[in-house]
């Protein structure tokens, strides 16, 4: 029996977003395999120089770089090498990259955790990077000093080689390790007071270097979760109930089962985390005959308090919980809305609503377990280890600092992969049968299971005064609370009226930029949508519904009251108060998007018309200033053809280029996915849509022209992975009313609501 090691985690005041381990549901507390051995399989060679925990340069001169994030295609691994390049000096061609395990050293330097989401990457990481870049430049700087008998001071640090040019003496990074010397350490005081580049004295930083993981991911040597194979090991395919949760298994007969070949066993979920409910997995020997056998497995179920919920019992809960004057938190709470609707010269009311959607990856989902003594072994790409080691040790009956999280590449993620329920399977099944044991969706059973984002009612009141200016704006939020799923006190936000902490990720970019002197704003929290639809975070989360409200209602405003949108948008965005600095930004964006669309510069056919949307993105401590042009042409029978997306986005400093402009590409193609096609529906408790010939995203002979215009200003790096998406449905929409006249408030705009409101 394997002898464990005391671990006693170390603090860290990281203030609201610092953790306070554990999950509500089964009281877990957060940890990793502390056993002998476990650091010495993730720790470099005895004779790498280890400069930061962050990266490793080995005695040849290559320096592997630790991302701890999760890498789904937008190269975020390379973009951590990029950062720690810049400060070190080294040659692009001589960086590496690894993922990282769930050790605690590799937790996020802001948030305490490892968790990849909201577009924080870059912008939490770039200064933590820089400096674990600067310290390593600094330690081999001193050590080649020392070795060729000059002074630091004389020394040039470029491609991996350090110079003296007055005695022509040099030494590469390779020598330098070799020879032992570097071994200067740095306490956290003097990693903060190192001296950073300024931008203009950057070489590497904005410079669209080859992305390090693309060979491997086109060769085929980069291994994604699915790739996983141990010695020994079977399958699991996964049945689950027709409702999406509160569903419990009556019985189980495997008769059928047992007569396919390579069948194992029938296992049973009993998820003491809450993540999964009613599911049994059957294991074989192959993923085929897992699958038949899971096709054969008659299962019965107790349906549970949610079986005959529908998408409209949802919205019902909804309209009745925001008609309920004391119910949810205020999440802004400004000046005094209802006294000046009351004086107003004009007010206007609309409610505004999205559905249900759900993530579809394409790497399907799935987790490889496997018992070592008593260590368990997770192998699965995901975007939330910390919490997802938890939920595993939660499965297995284990404490949590016994669970080894193996992170793999991600055959994308955008939110789903913040969750684990695949790896529950995976862990009871292997603990069943003894044997490692991988776990493979179906399409069917990740789109019937997602965490997906959440249904949504949104009620918006305005009010303006005699000169068309806005003063007061109301804004009622009603959903699921994905966040507080998560049972992590400290992801959730105290309320403003002091009624307890309320999820911020359900109201973010409710608190806009402009300038509305009574405003208020409200999260409810629909409890039977919670319960019924377990939620998650879809990319661009609570911006993506918020500003589909927020938005609008700005554009009606200013219809109503006679004013150009755009122009009425750069008014409000005066930056007075605690919208200084951020106002100005949004504004700028603004203009630029509407220069390069040639906005309100020429006449447009019958039936054609464009429409604006600017937004702050994301959380307002995480800002990026984000503005769209959608021009669209409506036919008689109310269909929708974007004819092409103009997108300005402010990133501070960039990093990446070409990686940005990908990045934004994507993003608002996403965004216009789910403003026009994409749709998830509840009946009788489960979701009905169950693979794409049902569930429509954009499809390619849909995608129309998209101009990018970036913004590099040098100042603080932002996050460029989700904002674009939050913009795009309101400036659709707008450009729908601006073309035919017809204001349609729900997501996705279908032609026949279209036609609908141009009768209206």
């Amino acid at each position: 029996m394997n002898k464990h090691a005391k671990i006693t985690p170390a603090t860290t005041d990281l203030s609201r977003r610092s953790f306070l381990v554990g999950t509500a549901a089964a009281g877990l507390v957060l940890g990793y395999a502390g056993v002998p051995g476990v650091d010495q399989a993730f720790a470099a060679a005895p004779a790498n120089f280890d400069p930061s925990v962050w990266y490793s340069i080995s005695p040849e001169g290559l320096v592997t770089v630790t991302c701890g994030k999760a890498d789904m295609g937008q190269h975020i691994a390379s973009t951590m090498a990029q950062i720690v390049c810049e400060e070190l000096g080294a040659k692009w061609s001589d960086m590496r990259v690894q993922l990282a395990s769930n050790d605690p050293k590799f937790n996020d330097p802001v948030l305490g955790a490892q968790i990849t989401g909201g577009s924080w990457s870059t912008t939490m990481n770039f200064d933590a990077m820089s400096r674990a870049g600067a310290a390593g430049r600094m330690a081999l700087t001193d050590a080649a000093a020392g070795a060729m008998g000059v002074p630091a001071g004389e020394l040039v640090v470029r491609d991996s080689v350090i110079s003296h040019p007055k005695s022509k003496k040099h030494m590469s990074f390779a020598e330098i390790v070799r020879s032992g010397k570097a071994t200067k350490t740095f306490t956290a005081d003097e990693l903060k007071a190192i001296k950073l580049k300024t931008p203009d004295q950057y070489t590497m930083i904005g410079v669209s270097v080859p992305q390090i993981d693309i060979p491997s991911k086109t060769n085929g040597t980069a291994k994604y979760g699915i790739d996983v194979m141990l010695p020994g090991m079977v399958y699991g395919a996964i049945v689950t109930p027709p409702v999406r949760f509160g569903a419990t298994v009556k019985s189980v007969d495997d008769s059928d089962a047992r007569k396919v070949p390579g069948f194992i066993k029938a296992v049973t979920l009993d998820d003491k985390t809450a993540t999964t409910s009613g599911w049994v997995v059957a294991v074989a020997n192959t993923f085929a005959q897992a699958k038949a056998a899971a096709a054969a497995l008659k299962v019965s179920y107790d349906g549970g308090p949610n079986a005959k919920l529908s998408s409209q019992s949802l919205f019902d809960e909804a309209k009745r919980l925001q008609g309920l004057s004391d119910s949810g938190q205020f999440f802004v709470k400004d000046g005094d809305p209802t006294a000046a609707f009351g004086t107003a010269a004009k007010t206007l009311e609309a409610e505004y609503t999205t559905n249900i959607n759900i993530h579809c990856p394409m790497e399907p989902m799935n987790a490889t377990a496997e018992f070592k003594g008593d260590i368990l072994h997770v192998y699965s790409g995901n975007q939330f280890a910390t919490r997802s080691g938890a939920i595993a040790a939660g499965a297995a009956g284990l404490d949590p600092k016994f669970v080894v999280m193996h992170q793999m590449w991600l055959g994308g993620g955008f939110g789903r992969r913040l969750d684990a329920d695949m790896m529950v399977p995976a862990v009871q099944a292997a603990k069943a049968v003894g044997k490692p044991v991988k776990v493979i969706y179906s399409r069917e059973n990740d789109m019937t299971m997602d965490f997906s984002r959440p249904l949504t009612y949104q009620k918006v009141k305005a009010g303006v005064d005699g000169d068309g200016k806005l003063v007061a704006l109301s804004h009622d939020v009603v959903s699921a609370w994905p966040t507080a799923r998560w049972g992590i006190p400290d992801f959730l936000s105290p309320s403003v009226d002091k009624k307890g902490p309320l999820d911020a990720f359900t109201v973010n970019g409710s608190d806009f930029f402009y300038t509305v002197p009574n405003h208020h704003v409200r999260a409810i929290k629909n409890e039977m949508a919670h319960n019924a639809t377990p939620s998650g975070q879809l990319r661009s989360v609570a911006p993506g519904w918020t500003f589909w409200a927020v938005e609008s209602m700005i554009d009606e405003i200013a219809v109503a009251t006679g004013q150009d949108p755009a122009q009425f948008r750069i008014s409000l965005l005066d930056g007075k108060g605690k919208n200084d600095g951020g106002a100005q930004r949004l504004r700028n964006t603004l203009l630029a998007a509407m220069g390069l669309a040639g906005y309100g510069t020429r006449k447009l056919p019958k039936g054609e018309g464009m429409g604006v949307a600017c937004v702050s993105s994301q959380e307002r401590a995480t800002a990026s200033w984000t503005a769209c042009v959608a021009h669209v042409a409506v036919a008689p029978s109310g269909a929708v053809t974007v004819k092409k997306l103009t997108v300005a986005t402010d990133v501070g400093t960039q990093v990446h280029p070409d990686n940005i402009r990908a990045q934004v590409e994507g993003a608002a193609l996403w965004g216009l996915s789910l403003a026009l096609y994409e749709k998830a529906t509840l009946k009788d408790g489960g979701i009905q849509q169950k693979n794409f010939d049902s569930y429509t995203p954009l499809r390619m002979s849909q995608v129309p022209e998209v101009a990018v215009a970036v913004i590099a200003n040098g100042e603080k790096a932002t996050g460029v992975g989700e904002p674009a998406v939050t913009v795009v449905a309101p400036a659709i929409g707008n450009a729908i009313f601006n073309a035919s006249g017809a204001r349609v408030r729900a997501l996705p705009i279908t032609a026949e609501a279209v036609k609908g409101a141009m009768k209206a």
